[in-house]
């Protein structure tokens, strides 16, 4: 049964991640401007852009260019940035880590609030202690209503400007590239440093990650809020939880010891929708910051009408949603057997 449910989902992801492909192949040809401009420059002669259409296959009927797109990425050839001039995989494999180190720790963040702020929302609703739930209710929504690059702009003022608190933007103190080099393993900052002992480097990092993930963590601190909340007290309305209130447990603790597991599956898949949404909205972010990930590879790209960098960028987002997507099924199969049967 687990077998032929894991092929399932195995066999929905590849669909998924298939459409994924042909649409960001279709979007990426119809952005505004010619790709063979980008690659060869403003004052081409006619010659060279015919040239450099042939050599990109623009000059071949569409539905021929999307079977070559789809063999290039079978070999795992993203194809070439126009920009750069380097592989797209290799500069997706330098700007990538910086994004996911980013929005881990934005995600750490609202996990670590969103979950007790929902069970407190929850052990408090309606009587004299309402105004707990009230209030969590509310900051969800300011949380999830506030736009991201505000709330960014925002904290970078207060806290950084000034306050000083905080440094304004970068990803550690680049002195500490010659005082405390980092040994890289990962190309994740942080994990990199944690790893090697290197605490002068983990001190920077953490330092300058507070405000962008603060910011990044605003939204999905709200919806798992919202979330962990709806699902505890749909939980907390079924007979087991009046049986077990019956038997003298608090409300805490039938929230807790009881309906917390049962409740955490659709807060598990929520957490996966929001990552990639995170992973998307760290765009802005990070260029507020000037944070190297994806943020500032896709602005470039999408300015210089860099297509293939641009189809990369997409199947990226795409496919970090589909693997979160289907770990999180595999969680909710082991923490739910009736998974299984839907």
């Amino acid at each position: 049964m687990l077998a032929r449910h894991l092929v399932r989902r195995l066999a929905q992801a590849a669909v998924v991640v298939l459409g994924v492909v042909v649409v960001s192949f279709l979007v990426a040809r119809a952005v505004p401007g010619d790709a063979a401009v980008s690659a060869t420059g403003a004052r081409a002669s006619a010659s060279e852009l015919a040239a450099a259409r042939e050599r990109l296959g623009l000059d071949q009927p569409l539905p021929v260019q999307l079977i070559r797109y789809l063999g290039d990425l079978v070999r795992g050839d993203l194809g070439t940035s126009l920009h750069t001039r380097q592989p797209v995989a290799s500069d997706l494999g330098s700007a990538l880590p910086a994004s996911l180190e980013l929005v881990g720790a934005a995600m750490l963040l609202a996990v670590l609030l969103g979950v007790p702020l929902g069970i407190l929302a929850a052990r408090y609703r309606g009587g004299r202690a309402g105004g707990v739930d009230v209030s969590v209710r509310v900051g969800s929504v300011l949380a999830v209503s506030a736009p991201v690059f505000l709330l960014a702009l925002v904290l970078q003022l207060v806290f950084a400007t000034r306050l000083g608190w905080f440094p304004t933007a970068g990803e550690y103190d680049r002195a500490l590239d010659s005082t405390s080099p980092l040994s890289v393993w990962t190309d994740i900052t942080v994990v990199d440093a944690l790893i090697t002992g290197n605490w002068a480097m983990v001190g920077s990092v953490l330092h300058h990650l507070v405000l962008p993930a603060l910011a990044l963590a605003a939204y999905p601190t709200g919806v798992i809020a919202q979330m962990t909340r709806a699902a505890l007290l749909e939980e907390a309305a079924q007979d087991h939880a009046r049986m077990e209130r019956a038997l003298g447990f608090g409300r805490l603790a039938v929230l807790v010891r009881f309906s917390l597991r049962a409740a955490s599956a659709p807060v598990l898949q929520l957490v996966a929708l929001v990552f990639a949404y995170a992973l998307v909205n760290s765009f802005l972010v990070e260029s507020i910051f000037n944070w190297p990930g994806l943020g500032s590879y896709t602005a470039t790209a999408i300015s210089s009408v860099d297509t293939p960098a641009i189809a990369g960028v997409t199947l990226t987002v795409a496919l970090v949603y589909v693997v979160l997507n289907l770990a999180v099924d595999l969680a909710q199969t082991a923490l739910d057997p009736r998974v299984r049967l839907t």
